[in-house]
């Protein structure tokens, strides 16, 4: 698996997607603690509802404000917004056209969700737009507030029309601030201070979507990042074994000397059960192979994070990140 390289660490956009129920939400929380790493301040923005960082960090569901959310090794801080599409709207209309009251009314009314409902797409545009508030807001002296911001992004399947449904309803806004704002988000999202990373298992479903993403991304002119292998599991076996043991091929009376020698001894019932479950595990070895090597012609930088069996709380999240940093994960100064 190839290291992060020093360009993706220069980017200050990190979208982070992948199949469904292949861990995208705790691999963007673990590389936003990653990227805080060493004294930087860092943003983690969630579109799609579901208070997954709050869970993550075991905290109370985010509002729509930047809480912080956690330390990071050396100093660093880490905020969190979850993207609100009322919120988004009430804030766009304050901020463009001085419509704080009339928004009030608005969602009293309950146009704000009529409207949303009506065109999926404004929803998108809304939390792509505030993303990009984020990611270019700056201080007093013109320094950017966060050194890196990292969105935890829709699923694959939808993501590259999530990230460009700026430029696809164009024609909503001919002209005028929000026009103007809507062009700053496609800048930005086609440039290079943005990178869209991919989170796969090494299973053939999620490396085919992680294929087709790449494809897609490259196909709208938006730029693939890294690729995250998560969970991945140790190969018990000695590599030469793999295929023997995949077809079958395994030496259960070998297995029992074996055991007998390290003062195991087993009846013939759990001898076939630990068979059965060689096999099973050199099948997987197999197949993990082949999708690193098929992940590989992607030609990105491609780092593996472990399964971790217990299951995932904040101690394990640092853990992860910590695993990202001795990549050569980290934020642009």
């Amino acid at each position: 698996m190839t290291d992060w390289d020093g360009e993706l660490n220069q980017a200050r956009l990190h979208v982070v997607s992948g199949k469904g129920g292949t861990g995208k939400t705790t691999v963007a929380a673990a590389l936003a603690l990653a990227l805080a790493t060493g004294g930087r301040k860092v943003l983690l923005i969630e579109v799609e509802g579901r208070q997954g960082i709050a869970q993550l960090f075991d905290t109370a569901p985010l509002p729509y404000a930047e809480e912080w959310i956690a330390a990071a090794p050396g100093g660093g801080e880490l905020r969190a917004l979850a993207i609100d599409a009322e919120a988004a709207l009430l804030e766009y209309l304050s901020m463009f056209y001085n419509l704080g009251f009339a928004g009030r009314t608005l969602r009293k009314m309950g146009a704000i969700e009529f409207a949303t409902t009506l065109a999926p797409g404004l929803r998108d545009v809304l939390f792509t737009g505030k993303i990009k508030e984020c990611a270019g807001r700056t201080d007093e002296r013109g320094r950017y507030v966060y050194d890196a911001v990292v969105v935890d992004a829709p699923p694959t399947g939808r993501l590259v029309k999530f990230l460009d449904v700026t430029r696809a309803m164009a024609d909503l806004a001919k002209v005028g601030p929000i026009r103007d704002h809507s062009d700053g988000v496609v800048r930005l999202l086609h440039s290079s201070d943005t990178v869209v990373h991919l989170v796969t298992l090494l299973e053939e479903l999620p490396v085919r979507e992680t294929l087709e993403a790449v494809a897609e991304l490259d196909a709208a002119d938006l730029r693939p990042g890294g690729v995250v292998c998560n969970r991945v599991r140790p190969n018990r076996l000695p590599p030469r074994s793999v295929a023997a043991a995949a077809a079958g091929r395994v030496d259960a009376e070998r297995l029992r000397t074996g055991m007998a020698s390290a003062g195991l001894h087993v009846d013939d019932e759990t001898l076939d059960g630990l068979v059965h479950e060689t096999i099973e595990h050199a099948i997987r070895a197999e197949t993990e192979d082949d999708a690193r090597a098929q992940l590989a012609e992607l030609d990105l930088p491609t780092v593996s994070l472990p399964d971790l069996t217990a299951g995932i709380d904040v101690a394990e999240l640092y853990e992860l990140a910590e695993i990202l940093t001795e990549h050569g994960i980290r934020s642009p100064r």
